[in-house]
């Protein structure tokens, strides 16, 4: 409940207040099933609202909806209105927004393109390995860099097939793109559409500018949406607030700290987004909750155990609601320990045995105060919800679907602009009519008849790349003759060379393909059709044969020449590695020896300042003896001047 800049959320031996200028500082709202994590999220969410602070939660059980709805007056709500000593009492609900992500019938459709999404994001949607992962990135370049849009699945699928058909082309610029890894991503988007993905990714993309948006009343609005269905969908669902976070995060400006949020960001289910997630991905997170606090966002995540979310995410939330645990087994004991540990203490109670303890609409809070600091944990009572605790009517809800008409209109019709799909499309028409292939059926007479140019395109194509491999062998000979001092430009000529030649080669198989297509789409196909004659056939059969043989003897050849290449430049390393490690020997018996002889200098210093030291002792021996045989015949006088007179001596 909203009370002037604070956000009375319980009470207990004292009033436990949301402070709205530390709420960005993000929060945690946990506790087992059926203690009250629901009540505390409305509770919270309804007075950001009030407050002017629209608001994101996902409706994963239906009853969110009922923010949108005021609360009954009942005389249970009554008895404990009283109780917590409201004044001012009221029931309401909040303005409202729906969104759906799986046919928009719940509320207004969201959409957002692939390329928002992302490689990254997109590859932990679709379940992929690190190498497919991979593949997937050199698309996504190869997209931007042709300025080829990637908007839905059929782009996507698509643009697959068009790297996976010209992978020779992209080998060298971009990295080595496998049938079987583009395969395996076919089949996972099959999963992805199997979920409603063929919805979710299209245009109108979603505009997050329309969440932040209050009513008349300078209320925020409360953006709420329907995963009733996508949350059995985990990973779309997870995949899609860890999107959302992130754009928020990438397209806000930084606000420092105010006087409070701009936006607030439930994540209900949190468990479903940190469940098998890369380490990359993971510090991505982190990253994003760590900083955007700056721009005026707060994150509250809400899950059954703290144990679910990692300890670096942990770290960073401060404003904290802990529901009961139930523990029953040693491994349960030991996270109700933990999350004991992980509030301020407070001598009145033990933390640890209270967690176990706590009722339905018990928790215990602590909140940082206005220094920052956490507060002294509390035993408390959540207030009751003004909205309606249950599911909304459907006179409710149908009234806010109306409201919101003008956004129905932006996003309720998806379309389909000029993409990847298309752009494709057309490249594959330019190159048919080029060849001189036509799309109609009228094509089998003309397709035999162009066979002979066609055939010579591909010849001279060929003869292009045998003469660029040929001149890639010889520059990879001179490789292996050169001396020490000549083999890195002869293999940095070399390299050229066979980047030339792949090149070639790669030019040289577009052409077949092309080839090869305009024959099948001319109704005549590669393979011996009906419509050749026999003698075709035969001809057929014995060119693409020998073409197959020379192109197999060509690559035996290559594979041998780079296995002589590889050994002569293997010998090459060994041989300056031998002439090295000598060098280094000698270096090493040269300083060895420069050693010794200082240390034999040394020595013999030694030996002359000990063999000095002894002489000066004796020295002094003698004359003590002599000082004491004057004692009786001399005075002292005459026995100092002796002295001196000795040492002078």
């Amino acid at each position: 409940m909203l009370s002037g800049d604070k956000i009375w959320m319980a009470t207990g031996d004292d009033k436990c207040y949301l402070l709205l200028n530390q709420a960005n500082r993000h929060g945690l709202i946990t506790g087992a099933s059926g203690t009250g994590k629901t009540v505390t999220l409305k509770v919270m969410a309804e007075a950001f609202s009030q407050a002017g602070v629209p608001v994101f939660m996902a409706d994963v059980k239906g009853d969110v909806t009922g923010m949108a709805q005021a609360g009954d007056d009942t005389e249970n709500i009554r008895k404990r209105v009283v109780k917590f000593g409201i004044e001012n009492w009221s029931l309401r609900g909040c303005p409202c927004r729906f969104w759906d992500m799986i046919d928009g019938t719940g509320g207004l459709p969201i959409r957002v393109t692939v390329s928002q999404m992302g490689p990254i994001i997109l590859s932990r949607l679709l379940g992929l390995t690190d190498v497919q992962e991979g593949v997937l990135n050199i698309v996504f370049r190869i997209a931007d860099d042709r300025k080829m849009l990637l908007i839905d699945l059929k782009d996507l699928r698509s643009m697959l097939n068009y790297v996976a058909q010209r992978s020779d082309q992209f080998q060298t610029t971009y990295g080595n793109v496998t049938d079987q890894s583009v395969g395996a991503i076919l089949r996972a988007l099959l999963a992805i559409e199997d979920q409603g993905g063929n919805e979710f990714f299209g245009e109108p993309a979603l505009d997050l500018a329309d969440w932040f948006a209050c009513d008349e009343n300078g209320h925020g609005y409360v953006n709420v949406l329907n995963a009733v269905r996508l949350i059995k969908s985990p990973r779309v669902y997870s995949m899609f607030l860890l999107w959302m976070m992130t754009e928020l995060f990438e397209t806000l400006p930084e606000v420092g700290d105010l006087d409070k949020p701009k936006f607030v960001f439930f994540f209900d289910e949190a468990h479903l987004l940190f469940n098998g997630m890369p380490k990359e991905l993971l510090d991505k997170v982190i990253q994003v909750v760590k900083l955007i606090r700056s721009k005026g966002v707060g994150v509250y995540f809400i899950t059954q155990s703290p144990n679910d979310i990692p300890d670096a995410v942990l770290a960073q939330l401060s404003n904290r609601v802990q529901h009961g645990l139930r523990a029953y087994t040693p491994a349960e004991q030991k996270v109700v320990r933990a999350a004991a540990q992980a509030f301020r203490p407070n001598p009145k109670f033990k933390a640890e045995d209270v967690i176990t303890e706590l009722g339905t609409g018990e928790a215990l809070v602590s909140f940082l105060d206005e220094e920052g600091r956490p507060m002294i944990v509390e035993q408390a009572k959540i207030l009751p919800p003004q909205c309606l605790m249950a599911q909304a009517s459907d006179e409710v809800i149908a009234g806010v679907l109306e409201k919101q008409s003008k956004l129905m209109a932006k996003y309720g019709e998806a379309f389909d602009r000029i993409s990847a799909y298309e752009y494709i499309m057309d490249i594959t028409e330019a190159a048919n009519k080029e060849l001189g292939v036509e799309t109609s059926s009228a094509a089998p007479a003309q397709a035999v008849t162009s066979l002979a140019e066609l055939e010579a395109d591909v010849a001279r194509a060929k003869a292009t790349a045998k003469a660029a491999a040929d001149a890639a062998l010889k520059a990879a000979a001179d490789v292996a003759n050169a001396t020490l001092e000549d083999m890195p430009a002869a293999a940095a000529k070399a390299q050229e060379a066979a980047e030339v030649a792949k090149r070639a080669a790669a030019v040289a198989d577009a052409v077949e393909e092309a080839y090869a297509a305009a024959l099948a789409r001319g109704g005549v196909s590669v393979q011996p059709a009906l419509d050749l004659t026999d003698k075709q056939k035969k001809e057929l059969a014995a060119k693409q044969a020998k073409e197959k043989a020379a192109e197999e003897k060509a690559q035996a050849a290559a594979l041998k020449e780079a296995e002589r290449q590889a050994k002569a430049e293997a010998a090459a390393r060994e041989k300056a590695r031998v002439a090295a490690e000598k060098q280094r020997a000698a270096a090493q018996r040269e300083l060895e020896r420069q050693i010794k002889e200082q240390q034999k200098e040394a020595e013999r210093l030694a030996k002359e300042r000990q063999k000095q030291q002894e002489k000066v002792r004796k020295d002094l021996e003698k004359l003590a003896g002599q000082a004491l045989k004057n004692i009786g015949r001399k005075s002292n006088n005459d026995i100092v001047r002796g002295i001196l007179g000795s040492l002078r001596f």
